[in-house]
């Protein structure tokens, strides 16, 4: 039995990775994209760094995207930025990719 523990312990440590990662990368998403909003919003400075953080903050309203879409899509739209959900789910998309890259090389 000493081998099936062994296997279920390394699926268990490597579970337990993989999500360590997959929040790490959320993370740097909602980082980034709040980046991107606030410059499309024309914000300078330490008020890029605040959004960024407003943002990393919103995503744990709820479960899932939707609150960080939300966040981000209503903010741009009050700014008068022209810019649709899709477009902002594509750019979340994206930065999800780049981020998930970047955690996995151990940037």
């Amino acid at each position: 039995m000493t081998t099936f523990n062994d296997r279920e312990q390394g699926f268990e440590r490597k579970f337990a990775l993989d999500q360590e990662q997959e929040f790490k990368a959320n993370a740097r998403r909602n980082r980034v994209l709040g980046e991107w909003a606030a410059g499309l919003m024309g914000l300078e400075g330490q008020h890029v760094s605040d959004y960024a953080k407003a943002v990393v903050k919103s995503d744990f309203e709820l479960p899932g995207d939707d609150d960080v879409l939300r966040k981000v899509f209503e903010d741009l739209k009050g700014s008068g930025v022209q810019v649709s959900e899709g477009d902002v789910r594509m750019k979340m998309a994206e930065l999800l990719a780049q981020a998930r890259e970047s955690v996995r090389a151990g940037n």
